[in-house]
Protein backbone atom coordinates (compact mmCIF):
# COMPACT_ATOMS: atom_id res chain seq x y z
CA UNK A 1 0.00 0.00 0.00
CA UNK A 2 1.33 3.63 -1.26
CA UNK A 3 1.79 5.97 1.71
CA UNK A 4 0.03 8.75 1.72
CA UNK A 5 1.22 12.30 1.78
CA UNK A 6 -1.25 14.74 3.80
CA UNK A 7 -0.21 18.45 4.54
CA UNK A 8 -1.80 19.76 7.75
CA UNK A 9 -2.24 23.14 7.92
CA UNK A 10 -2.84 23.91 11.57
CA UNK A 11 -1.58 26.64 14.23
CA UNK A 12 -3.04 25.12 17.50
CA UNK A 13 0.73 23.24 18.32
CA UNK A 14 -1.20 20.91 20.66
CA UNK A 15 -3.72 19.87 18.04
CA UNK A 16 -1.22 19.63 15.08
CA UNK A 17 0.91 17.48 17.10
CA UNK A 18 -2.21 15.20 18.17
CA UNK A 19 -3.08 15.01 14.58
CA UNK A 20 0.23 13.91 13.08
CA UNK A 21 0.61 11.63 15.50
CA UNK A 22 -2.62 9.43 14.89
CA UNK A 23 -1.91 9.80 11.14
CA UNK A 24 1.75 8.83 11.13
CA UNK A 25 0.63 5.64 13.40
CA UNK A 26 -1.71 4.67 10.40
CA UNK A 27 0.74 5.17 7.82
CA UNK A 28 0.79 8.67 6.36
CA UNK A 29 3.62 10.92 5.80
CA UNK A 30 2.69 14.57 7.37
CA UNK A 31 3.80 17.57 6.96
CA UNK A 32 2.40 20.55 8.70
CA UNK A 33 2.40 24.30 9.24
CA UNK A 34 0.57 26.81 10.82
CA UNK A 35 1.40 29.69 8.31
CA UNK A 36 -0.91 30.12 5.29
CA UNK A 37 1.32 30.99 2.93
CA UNK A 38 4.05 28.78 3.75
CA UNK A 39 0.97 26.24 3.44
CA UNK A 40 0.73 27.03 -0.20
CA UNK A 41 4.60 26.87 -0.28
CA UNK A 42 4.82 23.57 0.95
CA UNK A 43 2.06 22.48 -1.61
CA UNK A 44 4.27 23.82 -4.77
CA UNK A 45 6.93 21.84 -3.57
CA UNK A 46 5.72 18.75 -3.47
CA UNK A 47 1.79 17.93 -4.41
CA UNK A 48 0.14 16.36 -1.24
CA UNK A 49 -2.25 14.04 -1.50
CA UNK A 50 -4.39 15.38 0.83
CA UNK A 51 -4.69 18.33 2.71
CA UNK A 52 -6.32 18.99 6.60
CA UNK A 53 -7.44 22.68 6.50
CA UNK A 54 -8.06 25.00 9.42
CA UNK A 55 -10.23 27.65 9.16
CA UNK A 56 -8.10 30.34 11.10
CA UNK A 57 -4.62 30.34 10.03
CA UNK A 58 -1.83 33.28 9.83
CA UNK A 59 -1.02 34.44 6.42
CA UNK A 60 -3.41 33.24 4.56
CA UNK A 61 -7.01 32.19 5.66
CA UNK A 62 -8.01 28.54 5.34
CA UNK A 63 -10.90 29.39 3.41
CA UNK A 64 -8.47 31.48 0.86
CA UNK A 65 -6.41 28.60 0.69
CA UNK A 66 -9.01 26.44 -0.45
CA UNK A 67 -10.48 28.46 -2.87
CA UNK A 68 -6.65 28.94 -4.77
CA UNK A 69 -6.32 25.09 -4.41
CA UNK A 70 -9.62 24.68 -6.80
CA UNK A 71 -8.25 27.33 -9.11
CA UNK A 72 -5.28 25.84 -10.00
CA UNK A 73 -5.30 22.91 -12.68
CA UNK A 74 -2.56 21.36 -10.58
CA UNK A 75 -4.14 21.23 -7.50
CA UNK A 76 -7.59 21.24 -8.66
CA UNK A 77 -8.57 18.13 -7.48
CA UNK A 78 -6.60 17.64 -4.20
CA UNK A 79 -8.84 16.26 -1.11
CA UNK A 80 -9.49 19.13 0.85
CA UNK A 81 -11.03 18.58 4.50
CA UNK A 82 -11.53 21.98 6.69
CA UNK A 83 -11.27 21.56 10.48
CA UNK A 84 -12.81 24.77 12.40
CA UNK A 85 -14.43 25.72 15.66
CA UNK A 86 -16.93 27.05 13.58
CA UNK A 87 -20.32 24.94 13.42
CA UNK A 88 -22.67 27.06 12.18
CA UNK A 89 -24.80 25.93 8.92
CA UNK A 90 -23.74 29.16 7.09
CA UNK A 91 -19.84 28.72 7.49
CA UNK A 92 -20.09 24.30 6.92
CA UNK A 93 -22.03 25.14 3.40
CA UNK A 94 -19.08 28.03 2.50
CA UNK A 95 -16.51 25.87 3.41
CA UNK A 96 -18.03 23.08 1.11
CA UNK A 97 -18.96 25.66 -1.99
CA UNK A 98 -15.26 26.80 -2.16
CA UNK A 99 -14.32 23.30 -2.76
CA UNK A 100 -14.08 21.55 0.52
CA UNK A 101 -14.54 17.97 0.55
CA UNK A 102 -15.59 17.15 3.67
CA UNK A 103 -16.15 19.37 7.19
CA UNK A 104 -14.72 18.47 10.49
CA UNK A 105 -16.20 20.61 13.55
CA UNK A 106 -13.80 21.17 16.67
CA UNK A 107 -14.17 19.27 18.56
CA UNK A 108 -13.68 16.20 17.08
CA UNK A 109 -12.53 12.61 17.58
CA UNK A 110 -9.24 11.48 16.14
CA UNK A 111 -10.38 8.15 14.94
CA UNK A 112 -13.04 9.81 13.11
CA UNK A 113 -10.87 12.05 11.24
CA UNK A 114 -9.02 9.38 10.69
CA UNK A 115 -11.77 7.48 9.03
CA UNK A 116 -13.43 9.97 7.08
CA UNK A 117 -9.95 10.75 5.42
CA UNK A 118 -9.69 7.51 4.77
CA UNK A 119 -12.89 7.52 2.91
CA UNK A 120 -12.26 10.42 0.82
CA UNK A 121 -8.80 9.24 -0.19
CA UNK A 122 -10.49 5.62 -1.41
CA UNK A 123 -12.56 7.72 -3.79
CA UNK A 124 -10.01 9.58 -5.31
CA UNK A 125 -6.19 7.58 -4.69
CA UNK A 126 -7.15 3.86 -5.87
CA UNK A 127 -3.54 2.89 -4.92
CA UNK A 128 -4.38 3.21 -1.65
CA UNK A 129 -7.11 -0.13 -2.30
CA UNK A 130 -4.03 -1.95 -2.02
CA UNK A 131 -1.56 -4.07 -4.23
CA UNK A 132 -3.54 -3.03 -7.50
CA UNK A 133 -3.81 0.05 -8.98
CA UNK A 134 -6.96 0.62 -11.75
CA UNK A 135 -8.40 3.40 -14.08
CA UNK A 136 -10.55 3.07 -16.79
CA UNK A 137 -9.12 -0.18 -18.61
CA UNK A 138 -6.11 0.08 -17.28
CA UNK A 139 -4.64 -2.16 -14.60
CA UNK A 140 -1.32 -2.12 -12.72
CA UNK A 141 -0.27 -5.03 -10.67
CA UNK A 142 2.07 -3.29 -8.32
CA UNK A 143 3.39 -6.83 -6.64
CA UNK A 144 4.39 -8.50 -9.98
CA UNK A 145 5.17 -5.37 -12.33
CA UNK A 146 2.78 -6.05 -14.50
CA UNK A 147 0.63 -3.64 -16.52
CA UNK A 148 -2.75 -4.74 -18.81
CA UNK A 149 -4.94 -2.36 -20.41
CA UNK A 150 -8.34 -3.86 -21.80
CA UNK A 151 -7.10 -7.32 -20.74
CA UNK A 152 -3.95 -7.21 -23.17
CA UNK A 153 -0.21 -6.80 -21.42
CA UNK A 154 1.31 -3.62 -21.85
CA UNK A 155 5.14 -3.43 -22.23
CA UNK A 156 6.92 -0.61 -20.25
CA UNK A 157 10.16 0.32 -20.06
CA UNK A 158 11.09 1.59 -15.74
CA UNK A 159 10.69 4.98 -16.83
CA UNK A 160 7.32 4.50 -18.56
CA UNK A 161 6.16 2.45 -15.47
CA UNK A 162 7.07 4.97 -12.68
CA UNK A 163 5.47 7.92 -14.88
CA UNK A 164 1.90 5.72 -15.74
CA UNK A 165 1.95 4.88 -11.75
CA UNK A 166 2.14 8.24 -10.68
CA UNK A 167 -0.48 8.96 -12.85
CA UNK A 168 -2.73 5.99 -11.75
CA UNK A 169 -2.21 6.94 -8.14
CA UNK A 170 -3.95 10.49 -9.02
CA UNK A 171 -6.43 10.25 -11.71
CA UNK A 172 -7.29 13.41 -13.25
CA UNK A 173 -5.10 15.64 -11.68
CA UNK A 174 -2.74 17.39 -13.83
CA UNK A 175 0.97 17.76 -13.58
CA UNK A 176 3.23 20.29 -14.82
CA UNK A 177 6.66 18.86 -16.27
CA UNK A 178 8.33 20.62 -13.23
CA UNK A 179 6.32 18.39 -11.12
CA UNK A 180 7.18 14.92 -12.99
CA UNK A 181 9.96 15.45 -13.20
CA UNK A 182 10.71 15.67 -9.63
CA UNK A 183 8.56 13.06 -8.90
CA UNK A 184 9.21 10.41 -11.57
CA UNK A 185 12.99 11.13 -12.16
CA UNK A 186 13.92 12.31 -8.57
CA UNK A 187 14.90 16.23 -6.99
CA UNK A 188 18.52 15.10 -8.09
CA UNK A 189 17.73 14.59 -11.73
CA UNK A 190 19.99 17.09 -14.40
CA UNK A 191 17.40 15.80 -16.84
CA UNK A 192 15.99 18.76 -18.92
CA UNK A 193 12.37 19.18 -19.38
CA UNK A 194 11.41 17.92 -22.86
CA UNK A 195 12.84 14.44 -21.00
CA UNK A 196 9.29 14.56 -19.37
CA UNK A 197 7.48 15.01 -23.08
CA UNK A 198 9.79 12.19 -24.81
CA UNK A 199 8.25 9.52 -21.96
CA UNK A 200 5.35 10.56 -22.42
CA UNK A 201 4.97 10.07 -25.83
CA UNK A 202 6.46 6.53 -25.23
CA UNK A 203 4.05 5.85 -22.55
CA UNK A 204 0.97 6.61 -25.12
CA UNK A 205 2.48 4.77 -27.71
CA UNK A 206 2.67 1.75 -25.22
CA UNK A 207 -0.57 1.71 -23.75
CA UNK A 208 -2.60 3.15 -26.74
CA UNK A 209 -1.14 0.26 -28.80
CA UNK A 210 -4.17 -2.08 -29.00
CA UNK A 211 -2.53 -4.52 -31.00
CA UNK A 212 -3.17 -5.88 -34.92
CA UNK A 213 -2.50 -2.45 -36.15
CA UNK A 214 -6.27 -1.01 -33.77
CA UNK A 215 -5.33 1.94 -31.64
CA UNK A 216 -6.97 2.81 -27.89
CA UNK A 217 -8.25 5.84 -26.90
CA UNK A 218 -5.81 8.00 -25.16
CA UNK A 219 -6.08 8.20 -21.90
CA UNK A 220 -3.21 11.04 -21.23
CA UNK A 221 -4.53 14.61 -21.86
CA UNK A 222 -2.23 16.98 -22.53
CA UNK A 223 -3.54 20.36 -21.00
CA UNK A 224 -2.02 23.44 -23.21
CA UNK A 225 0.50 25.65 -20.41
CA UNK A 226 -0.04 23.11 -17.94
CA UNK A 227 0.95 19.85 -18.18
CA UNK A 228 -0.13 16.38 -18.45
CA UNK A 229 -3.36 14.64 -16.76
CA UNK A 230 -4.45 10.71 -16.60
CA UNK A 231 -7.90 11.52 -17.91
CA UNK A 232 -10.38 8.82 -19.71
CA UNK A 233 -13.04 11.45 -20.12
CA UNK A 234 -11.43 14.69 -21.24
CA UNK A 235 -8.14 13.15 -23.48
CA UNK A 236 -7.10 14.06 -26.17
Amino acid sequence: MAQPDMLLVEDDAALAELVTWHFTREGYSVRQTGNGEEAMVMVRERLPDIVLLDWMVEGLSGIEICRQLRRAAATANVPIIMLTARGEEEDRVRGLQTGADDYVTKPFSPRELVARVAAVLRRVRPALAGAAITYADIEMDIVGHKVKRAGKNVALGPTEYRLLRHFLEHPGRVFSREHLLDSVWGHDSDNELRTVDVHIRRLRKAINDGGGGDELPDIIRTVRSAGYSLDMDLAG
